[in-house]
């Protein structure tokens, strides 16, 4: 009897301090990789999250560049972190289109990760070099199929949201362009700017400041329907019936995080979303904010679940891959 109630009391103890620790959390800094170049329009909205996100939290959320090869490095680094709650990943689309893109890829998306919640969707911009003559949408698709020869289309590089967006463009004209990939949004908007390459397909977080600026020639939109910040720039999908894309970031734990603290980061998420700070620094920048049933774990990975099967089929047509 004595060893029974001995034990009884060893797991009630441990139950509850189990439980304190959860309650506890965080109590250290949490560690947000964002698997891209500081600076970068995700890791400008990562940042803005993990300041909200840390008030929530009452403790501080550090955002870590982990750069290359598309993103995956990043992810690959939180894959393997503990599921402890401390090492999280910020990642964008390139998270759904990684499994077509590279054929040795150390992650699997569906498998590695906990979704936490899915924060925004960046509209993104068809944009030309200044001296591009064509007056409107319709005239510049005319002008691209009647040249494809031609015309070159710049990227951030493979696995970049406007190398994306380029795939799932030339996919809607059925015209292939030849493509110039740079190694980052910067030298590939650097190009655009000196007229060496011809049009470019960014996130507004890139290409707002050039537009409204003058610097660039802008086009269209890639959203359903008109943004407020552009209202002068006609959906694409006007003259491709179905073309829209958005480039969503979502936030993600390690495989085995404890479901308390997934359940913790996901409040507090939703709250930092709400917050009026975050939320005007994302409607300057373009960006729209998710949909409440998007802000949770389950919601996440549908969007998630369905873009993979979005993207993929797009991927394998224009052999498109990354070693």
């Amino acid at each position: 009897m004595i060893r029974k109630i001995s034990m009884l009391t060893a797991a009630v103890g441990f139950i509850v301090a189990t439980t304190g620790a959860f309650a506890a959390y965080p109590e250290k800094p949490i560690s947000v990789v964002v698997p891209f170049a500081a600076g970068g329009p995700t890791d400008v909205v990562a940042r803005s999250l993990a300041q909200a996100m840390g008030t929530q939290l009452k403790g501080s959320m550090i955002v870590e560049n982990v750069g290359g090869a598309g993103g995956t490095i990043g992810a690959g680094k939180v894959a393997r972190a503990p599921g402890d709650g401390y090492t999280l990943l910020f990642h964008h689309i390139g998270m759904s289109t990684a499994p077509a893109l590279y054929r040795k890829l150390d992650f699997k998306p569906l498998e590695d990760f906990i979704p936490i919640g899915a924060v925004v969707d960046v509209p993104m911009t068809i944009i030309a070099k200044p001296t591009m003559a064509q007056a409107n949408a319709k005239d510049l698709l005319t002008f691209v199929r009647a040249n494809k020869e031609k015309i070159n289309l710049a990227n951030a590089g493979v696995g970049s949201a406007s190398h994306l967006c380029g795939l799932l463009l030339q996919n809607a004209m059925k015209t292939d362009l030849t493509t110039v990939p740079f190694s980052g949004t910067g030298p590939a908007m650097t190009a655009l700017l000196g007229g060496n390459v011809d049009l470019m397909c960014d996130q507004t977080t890139n290409t707002s400041g050039q537009i409204k600026g003058g610097k660039v020639k802008a086009y269209a939109v890639t959203s359903k329907g008109k943004l407020a910040n552009f209202p002068e720039l006609p959906p694409l999908g006007a003259e491709l019936p179905g073309f829209e894309v958005g480039v969503w970031h979502i936030l993600y734990a390690p495989k085995n995080t404890p479901a308390d603290v997934v359940t913790k980061l996901q409040s507090s998420l939703q709250a930092a979303i709400k917050d009026a700070g975050f939320a005007a620094k994302m409607k300057d920048l373009g960006a729209e904010i998710m949909p409440v049933d998007r802000q949770t774990s389950a919601g996440a990975k549908a969007l998630l679940t369905s873009e993979i099967a979005k993207w993929s089929p797009i991927i394998q047509s224009a052999k498109a891959y990354a070693d």
